[in-house]
């Protein structure tokens, strides 16, 4: 199906960049992923309203898909139909409100917020060093490693809405859980985030940084192209744990396969599909509920368009 886009042309010069049929495994680290009808870089909130109001007003109406730095997600090989929006420009900017209080904008890494609060002597993100999402990314699903979550510091967060009105949520009402939070169960884009940190000593904070990013490249295969941990953490166990009882360590589907470094992670060994990765899960799945009684739960998003053929 085609859908009526020409309003972005009425877009001032400047407040966007289109890329049309562009190949989404360009832009996620799975490298994996078929062609976006129209990748499209926004930069200021007006033209993001316009963009909104616009999608949902058209007949039929426009899909959108938002994508932050591509770290968390699997696309599917048939690609992504309609609008699919990365946030830049405007929300790429970070500010101090007050002497521990920042606003940071949903575009920005989580690596250039950390920097950030190490130069402002800011701590309580250090657990998020190392980790490639971006801000919006990670307060959606309230991304956490080493015993530190993004709820932790984040007292507000600024959203739109599908039909292009603004507003914000404030704390207890983001509703953050494990890997959860409010916006999973709305249609809100969110555009930026309080954060309320404490002051701390600038070498400790450096120091507890490269502590944290050591251990991940010691643990971690960073040399290959994946979607980080594949699985949430079961109750009372650990995914990587069960996935290497199970003998499935190395499995492979086609060019996808069970790290040898950390089980909990599927990589691409070269040439994968969306298919090979949604395929090994599927026998990871089967395999550990056949012979440990725990279902596996997917963390990573898969978007996209289904194929009848694939479990997507």
């Amino acid at each position: 199906m085609e859908y009526n886009i020409d309003f972005l042309k009425d877009l001032p010069s400047g407040s966007v960049k289109l890329m049309q049929n562009e190949p989404m495994s360009r832009h996620t680290s799975f490298r994996i992923g078929g062609n976006a009808d129209i990748l499209c870089d926004v930069h200021n909130l007006d033209a993001l309203t316009k963009i909104l109001s616009a999608c949902k007003q058209s007949v039929p109406a426009v899909p959108i898909t938002i994508l932050g730095k591509g770290s968390n997600v699997l696309v599917s090989d048939a690609g992504i139909r309609g609008l699919v929006l990365r946030l830049k420009g405007e929300f790429t900017k970070i500010r101090k409100i007050s002497e521990d209080m920042v606003f940071c904008g949903a575009g920005v890494s989580l690596a250039a917020l950390c920097v950030f609060c190490k130069e402002n002597a800011l701590t309580g993100l250090e657990f998020a060093w190392g980790i490639p999402g971006s801000v919006g990314g990670a307060v959606y699903m309230n991304a956490g490693a080493y015993g530190g979550e993004i709820r932790d510091v984040v007292t507000a967060v600024s959203h739109v809405s599908s039909d292009g009105t603004t507003c914000r949520i404030d704390g207890e009402n983001l509703d953050f859980g494990y890997r959860h939070s409010v916006y999973f169960d709305n249609d809100k884009i969110i555009t930026g985030a309080f954060f309320k940190f404490k002051i701390g000593n600038p070498d400790k904070i450096s120091s507890d940084m490269e502590n944290f990013m050591r251990r991940r490249h010691e643990k971690q295969p960073l040399e290959l192209p994946s979607a980080g941990s594949v699985f949430k953490r079961p109750h009372g166990y650990y995914a990587a744990a069960l996935i290497e009882e199970c003998g499935l360590k190395g499995a492979k589907c086609g060019g996808a396969a069970v790290s040898l470094k950390h089980s909990g992670f599927v990589v691409n060994t070269g040439g994968a599909s969306c298919k090979d990765v949604l395929d090994l899960i599927a026998r990871i799945q089967k395999t550990v509920l056949e012979k440990k009684g725990v279902n596996l739960v997917c963390e990573i998003r898969c978007i996209g368009q289904k194929n009848s053929d694939m479990l997507f």
